[in-house]
């Protein structure tokens, strides 16, 4: 005889599982599972018996096994303790083990876990529980900013950690967002919808029949469909300048409204602005930087990088004298 240890993943709907898992629960002797296993109430409704168990012990399941055969429906956790002890009862009296997988994750699934885990914190953490937009949203500032870093670095290794962090922070602005009862609120699904919707609607090269012929017609269709979009959405007001976060970084601010006004053709004295004789000279310089193909914002960081690297290694050369 032989025992089956069905495996299923809690990131994919109860019930749904491969033809061959439903083949081995049909036709297997006995099968077996935990008494709260949420895979019951399918295969009642699909006329297969499962016997419940509320503690299983590795012993009885492996005799029974011997016996006629027997299909034990994991936990949805792996249930790994389990089938350690039962592989060590089958060492010296070896008996036929299958593991059947009867549901696998889709890419994308983990993803699932960050919205349960991210609902649990904000039920059960004090810290978390207290949190708004407004207080998160400097987190949220801070883990982009480590991510320029480690791309800046070439810390690729750092990378996927930094991502993560930022993906966290999402989560948490939308579990946030869903607590509210006005039309306001959103849930982690709206935000997924809404940057799907957006990105088929401005790839139609990809998802309808517009042909281009390179990444600069991409990107010339991307920005007509963008204007289009502010046009519907801000009628008679809408402006070049719909969506330029002013609270980011001063040169790349001044870089960006610099970037959307050149598409309604101002005149020249309209990029005069007031100030002291260095800001003016500043703002003439990132003007220059776009002129040139350059990102000020990026070069001057980068400039930093530099210069405190520099310091870095002048202090190891020149060590502080701990006396004084």
């Amino acid at each position: 005889m032989s025992l089956i240890l069905l495996a299923t993943s809690h990131r994919v709907a109860p019930g749904l599982l491969t033809w061959r898992a439903w083949e081995a629960l049909r036709s297997t002797p006995r099968v077996l599972a935990r008494n709260d296993h949420p895979l019951l109430p399918y295969l009642a409704e699909a006329g297969v018996r499962a016997e419940q168990v509320t503690d299983p012990d590795p012993a009885a399941l492996v005799e029974l096994a011997r016996r006629e055969g027997v299909l034990w429906i994991a936990a949805q956790d792996g249930d790994e303790r389990l089938m350690r002890d039962i592989g060590r009862r089958v060492v010296d009296d070896p008996l036929d083990v299958e593991v059947l997988h009867g549901s696998y994750d889709l890419p994308g699934a983990r993803l699932l876990d960050l919205v349960t885990v991210m609902d649990t914190l904000r039920r059960e953490c004090p810290w978390d529980r207290k949190q708004t937009h407004e207080s998160l949203v400097k987190y949220l500032l801070e883990e982009a900013y480590e991510v320029e870093d480690t791309v800046a670095t070439g810390d690729y290794g750092a990378l996927r950690e930094e991502l993560g962090d930022v993906l966290m922070q999402v989560a948490f602005h939308a579990v946030v967002a869903s607590e509210r009862d006005d039309d306001t609120a959103f849930t982690i699904d709206d935000v997924a919808a809404g940057i799907v919707d957006k990105l088929v609607r401005r790839h139609p090269h990809v998802f309808a029949d517009v042909t281009v012929r390179d990444a600069d017609e991409v990107n010339a269709n991307w920005e007509q469909i963008k204007a289009a979009e502010r046009a519907e959405k801000r009628g008679a007001d809408a402006s070049v300048l719909d969506g330029v976060p002013m609270g980011q970084p001063a040169l790349s601010l001044a870089a960006q409204l610099q970037r959307r006004a050149a598409r309604v053709e101002l005149p020249e004295d309209a990029y005069e602005v007031a100030g002291s004789d260095l800001v003016t000279r500043l703002f003439a310089l990132v003007r220059q930087a776009q002129a040139e193909g350059v990102d000020a914002e990026a070069e001057l960081r980068a400039a930093s990088r530099e210069f405190a690297d520099r310091v870095r290694a002048w202090e190891r050369e020149h060590p502080a004298d701990p006396a004084g």
